[in-house]
Order: C-alpha cells, then sequence, then structure tokens
C-alpha cells in the first residue's frame, strides 16, 4: 500500500546537504518556499511534473550569468549513474560534475540544448564503468536563458548501479482488490459535507463535522459537530447533533480524543458570549456525562499567516501537533510541535523538519493512539493526486525526528484531494474524507487498515484504585514507564471514581507505579510483546493503608520450608516498600523475621534472622541506605497460626515491617 522506496539491492543516494548555489528564489511575503533544500531528498512531485514551491528555483528566471547547484552525499562513494528531476522548465542543464574526496572538479557530461524531451523529465547521466574516484558532490550548471521563464531542480541522486533509480520510487498501480473503502452510509454521509472524522481510541464513538447541514445550529447553519455510536453489529447508528456548549452558531470540529475519552480536543476558543477565535480548546466530561465548558489552550507566541489551522494531541495529552504557516515554514502550512509547560501554558511551536514538511502545504495531522505514528495529508511528497496521505513515525523523544513520509496507497488515495485520517487504537479501521463516489459533497468513509499502515500493536489498561480494607475507591498517582527505554507516562486519573485508563505499545514492557499518601506503593511489571493483536486487561489495585509505628505484612512475602531465599513472586510487593522509602526520605524502617514451628529453636532462630538479612539486602540493592534499615530475627516465638496443616502453617515462614521515624 505504500509509495515503494525501496531500492531492491541497489545503492541510491539522494542529495542530503546543500553545498553552494548561485542564487534562490526569496518573497518577503513567502517562507522556505522555491529554496535550494527543496533539492535535497527524495522528489515531491514524481510521477507527476509542473510548477511547485517544492523545488529548487534560481532568483531569476533568464541570467545571463548561468545559474548553479551544488550538493554532497552521506556516503562518499564510486558512482555510474546520475539522476536529476527537472520538475519545470527543463532543459537548461549544461553540466554535469563531480567533486572527489579532494574537491577535485571532474566533468561527468555536457548536455545540448536539445536534450529535453518535455517541460518536466528525468535526466539521467549513465556512465560506463565506475567513476576511478569517489564521489564526495555533485555539481549542476544552469544556463538559465536556454528556457524563457524559470527552471526548478526537485531531486538529485545517485547510484554505483545500472537500474534506473526512478524504479525505487514507483508508485503502486494495483491495489490489492480486497482493500476496498467503505462509504459509511446515510448513518453518517448526506448530500452535505462530511469532514474530519475523529474516532474515539476504544473504536466505539464517531466523531465528524458537518457543514451547511439543515439541522446544524444558528441561522447560517455553520460546522457543527455530529457523533455517531457503534452499534452491536459492528454498524454505526445515525448519528446526531452534539449538544452545547461544544457546538454554538459558529464553525466547530472535534480535533482529537484523548486515551481515557474524558478530554475533547475542539477547533477555536469560545467566548462566554458566543463568539470564537482562531485557536485550539480542551474540553473535559464531568461526572454528570456532561461535557465541560472548552478551556483555551494558550500557546506562546503562536502566529499563523494561513486562515486555517488543525491540531491533534498526544495521548498523554503533553504534546500537541499544529499546522500553521510562518515566516520560517518550508512552504505553506506546515506542521508544528508544541509541549505543555508546568504552569499549564505552551511552549512556542518548533517545526518538526523538513522530512515531513515540504514547499507545499501539510494539513489534517493525526497522532495515533500510540504516540508514534503520525498522518497527514501533503502535495509536497510522491503521491497520486492533488493532496495524498502519509505516514511518518516519530524517531526519538524530542518530536522533531520523522521518518521519511510514505504514501498510504490507491485505496485510500486519489487522483483528488485527501485527507482527515484517523484510526482507533485497535488498529482495525482508519477513517478518512473523500470526494470520489460520494453522495453529494465530501464523504466519511473507513478502510479496513492493511499491515503495514497500521499504528503499533496497543494494550489498553484500565481499572480502578481502591483501599485495600474499605474497599473504597481512592486517590492515587500511577506512573507506567517503559523497562527499554525512557519513555514515561503519568495516568490522568479520576479521584472520584478511583478509575484509570491508558493505553501502550506492546512492544514495549513497561511497569506500572501506584502510590498515594499513607499506602504502601505498589509496582507491577507487564511484557505483552507476544500479543500480535490489540488486547485490553482490566485490573482492581487494592492499596494497604499504612501508619507509623504499626506493624504490617505482606500476604505475597512467605518463604519456602528452612529457606531464607526471597521467592520472585515477592519482588513486586517489596518493590512497593521501596517506593515508600524513596519517596520518604525520613522514614526508617524495621524488618522482623519469623519461622513455623517446625525444627530446632536455635535453627530456627537464625533462619529467621537471615529472612530479614534477605531483605534488607533487597531494599539496599534497590538504592535504599543500610542506615536506615534495621533487622530482628524471632524465630518460631511469635506464630500466627498454630495449625499442622502445611497451607496454614506456612503464613508463620513471614516477615514482618514496621516504619518508623529515627530520633
Amino acid at each position: 500500500m505504500f509509495a515503494n522506496f525501496i531500492s531492491h539491492g541497489q545503492s541510491v543516494q539522494w542529495a542530503s546537504k546543500i553545498i553552494a548555489f548561485s542564487s534562490e528564489y526569496t518573497d518577503q511575503l513567502l517562507g522556505k518556499e522555491y529554496r535550494a533544500i527543496h533539492a535535497l531528498g527524495r522528489p515531491s512531485k514524481y510521477p507527476k511534473f509542473g510548477n511547485t514551491p517544492s523545488a529548487w528555483q534560481s532568483l531569476t528566471p533568464d541570467s545571463p550569468s548561468g545559474e548553479y547547484l551544488i550538493v554532497s552525499f552521506d556516503t562518499v562513494k564510486q558512482i555510474k549513474q546520475v539522476v536529476v528531476f527537472e520538475n519545470f522548465g527543463a532543459g537548461s542543464l549544461t553540466r554535469i560534475e563531480a567533486f572527489d574526496e579532494n574537491n577535485k572538479l571532474y566533468l561527468l557530461r555536457e548536455l545540448p540544448p536539445s536534450y529535453a524531451q518535455a517541460n518536466g523529465q528525468i535526466t539521467r547521466i549513465k556512465l560506463n564503468a565506475l567513476t576511478p574516484f569517489k564521489v564526495k558532490s555533485i555539481k549542476i550548471t544552469l544556463n538559465s536563458e536556454r528556457v524563457k521563464g524559470f527552471s526548478q531542480i526537485d531531486a538529485i541522486a545517485i547510484s554505483d548501479d545500472d537500474k534506473p533509480i526512478e524504479a525505487s520510487i514507483a508508485l503502486e498501480k494495483d491495489p490489492n482488490a480486497s482493500l476496498v473503502k467503505e462509504n459509511l452510509g446515510l448513518a453518517i454521509n448526506s448530500k452535505f459535507n462530511e469532514i474530519c472524522p475523529v474516532v474515539s481510541p476504544d473504536g466505539k464513538s464517531l466523531y465528524f463535522t458537518r457543514w451547511k447541514h439543515p439541522e446544524n445550529l444558528g441561522s447560517a447553519k455553520n460546522q457543527d459537530i455530529w457523533v455517531s455510536q457503534l452499534g452491536d453489529d459492528k454498524k454505526w447508528m445515525k448519528a446526531s447533533l452534539f449538544p452545547a456548549p461544544i457546538n454554538n452558531e459558529e464553525n466547530n470540529a472535534v480535533c482529537g480524543i484523548s486515551p481515557n475519552g474524558k478530554t475533547m480536543l475542539l477547533n477555536n476558543v469560545y467566548g462566554k458570549d458566543g463568539q470564537m477565535e482562531k485557536g485550539v480548546s480542551l474540553s473535559f466530561k464531568l461526572r454528570t456525562g456532561d461535557w465541560s465548558f472548552p478551556k483555551p489552550i494558550r500557546i506562546q507566541n503562536f502566529k499563523n499567516k494561513s486562515e486555517y489551522s488543525e491540531y491533534t494531541l498526544a495521548p498523554n495529552g503533553k504534546i500537541l501537533l499544529m499546522t500553521t504557516e510562518t515566516k520560517d515554514s518550508y512552504g505553506g502550512k506546515d506542521i508544528y510541535v508544541s509541549f505543555l509547560k508546568s504552569d499549564d501554558t505552551w511552549t512556542e511551536p518548533k517545526n518538526i523538519g523538513p522530512n515531513v514538511n515540504s514547499g507545499e502545504s501539510e494539513s489534517t495531522p493525526f497522532i495515533a493512539p500510540d504516540g508514534v505514528t503520525m498522518y497527514f495529508s501533503s502535495s509536497g511528497h510522491v503521491g497520486y493526486g492533488n493532496n495524498d496521505i502519509f505516514l511518518t513515525r516519530r524517531l526519538d523523544d524530542t518530536w522533531l525526528n520523522w521518518s521519511i513520509p510514505e504514501n498510504v496507497g490507491p485505496v485510500v488515495n486519489t487522483n483528488q484531494w485527501d485527507g482527515y485520517f484517523s484510526v482507533s487504537a485497535q488498529g482495525d479501521y482508519a477513517y478518512f474524507s473523500s470526494v470520489e463516489n460520494s453522495m453529494g459533497a465530501e464523504d466519511i468513509y473507513r478502510i479496513k487498515i492493511p499491515e503495514k499502515v497500521k499504528p503499533q500493536t496497543l494494550v489498553q489498561f484500565a481499572g480502578k484504585v481502591v483501599d485495600a480494607t474499605s474497599k473504597n475507591p481512592m486517590n492515587a498517582k500511577i506512573v507506567v514507564r517503559s523497562t527499554i527505554s525512557s519513555d514515561t507516562m503519568a495516568v490522568e486519573y479520576d479521584p472520584y471514581l478511583g478509575d484509570f485508563s491508558f493505553m501502550w505499545p506492546t512492544k514495549k514492557p513497561f511497569v506500572v507505579e501506584v502510590k498515594s499518601k499513607g499506602y504502601l506503593a505498589k509496582r507491577e511489571q507487564f511484557d505483552f510483546r507476544k500479543e500480535s493483536k490489540y488486547m485490553e486487561l482490566n485490573r482492581i489495585i487494592s492499596l494497604m493503608p499504612l501508619e507509623i509505628n504499626k506493624q504490617f505484612k505482606l500476604p505475597t512475602l512467605n518463604f519456602a520450608q528452612s529457606k531464607a531465599d526471597i521467592q520472585k513472586e515477592s519482588f513486586e510487593a517489596l518493590d512497593g516498600i521501596v517506593l515508600i522509602l524513596q519517596d520518604n526520605p525520613v522514614y526508617h524502617i524495621l524488618i522482623e523475621g519469623h519461622t513455623d514451628l517446625q525444627g530446632d529453636w536455635n535453627e530456627n532462630l537464625q533462619l529467621s534472622v537471615d529472612r530479614a538479612i534477605k531483605v534488607k539486602e533487597y531494599l539496599i540493592s534497590k538504592g535504599i541506605e543500610s542506615s536506615r534499615i534495621q533487622t530482628k530475627g524471632w524465630g518460631g516465638t511469635k506464630p500466627v497460626s498454630s495449625s499442622v496443616l502445611e497451607d496454614k502453617r506456612r503464613l508463620n515462614r513471614r516477615v514482618e515491617f514496621t516504619l518508623f521515624f529515627n530520633e
């Protein structure tokens, strides 16, 4: 389903750095359109050609002194082929030359005035053999007077192979016949515009926007939000108009829903008088089931030359991706990222970079529930139509490094405008807007997501936190940490209901830490790397109340007969003790070991001491200072069960704890 960027054993390199250029087109009203940087990387318009801001264009159309561009590549190597994507005004090239490692210049080919066969073409230089030197960079020289008007260079590549370089970026011609896009029908679509579908992470609610529908609010029937629920038959029920205050007489749209379904990201800033301003807001689900009046997101130094912006919120609720146009944009609207600060404002947006952003406009970004995969619409990458939907994946935690965008394929993308691609956490269906074969204007469609287009497989972890004694819901702090990376997530938590929900990639083992003041913390580790499908997990987490100078024990901390070794299943409970001591450095702890009544009295006394010492050693191994830990052994003198039955007698083989302040 992708544009095929695989080189099939062919060593293709695309220009990665601008060394020098004669001039580049600039305009104070534009961003970085037409700059030399747009000659880097893969082509933006192929297999189409034509005038585009995603290509290098000289300052003037017909310079008598000529123009040139020098680019370098990531790897210095011998080559057998050079290609230049002349996107517009082809025919101006006069020379193609190569620099070796010592910056000596070699002529590879001179081009006659008649070499161009079309206004846009791929100009290929094939050599009879590998160059005897390693190529460091390529220089192309243009006589811009050969072709009247502007000439554009979209991309430059080299290869040590004879195979055509353009074959490595060929678009798929024959879509998989089993992958059919499904119009959602009259329950969702009408003769009016249906756009901006957002499916809730649990896949059970579909929010979308209708334009000029007769049932919309206000006399102008502006853009309003509608919602449909998934029925038991897995079909969408008849959509209904979303209630106030989310809908008003102005333009309304949902941009995203949090993983627990309790936070809604909304386009525009809501005024108390019903007026709207450009921007973005958050609404929160109340205990009554209603939604709160939208609260504006305040983004520092936010600027936008475009009339429109789109927004998407990362699953952790702390990273906001948006489209906006500034003087620093690569062209039109670009995708930027902003981070939530401790004062509840958001950082100044940063451009996420040229891998994603092109000289054309990027729009409708959607960050999948995995927090890694982003879908967006653009006409600045290799595609089928005016605007195609692409996929890119986040490569690190900066949110500024992304993979090369990949076209999601011809079943979704048409020769017209395509956008608003949304997926649920299950990763089964994708939802998007299209005008192809619609009932009137734009309609909403869904498609079974092809494997390569899917976000990461997720586990939905939901549950409650309760007091172990009263069984009542309680307040708690929940943190999820990856055991193989630096990923950390503070879980959004409702202290009134005591429930929580979060989503996590199955390929990353994780630890869930649950803490509450005055309670023994819990830490539990999970590993779902063998799971290949979305799964749901429900847990009730009970926290044990703690009191200073009051003895307590851990139900899962027991020992084998005549043994002092800590059993593996006891580690998680002991980690709860570690968390308490880490969070409360003024606490000290007394560890008291016990045995059952079997065996020699003196041996049992020593065994009880050994058990206490083993627990102490475990705490020390986790970073707790030895000076904060005291131990004592009681042998079998304090049994909790005198039964002769083993399942009862084993309860005596235990360790008990007392927290205290050291005076």
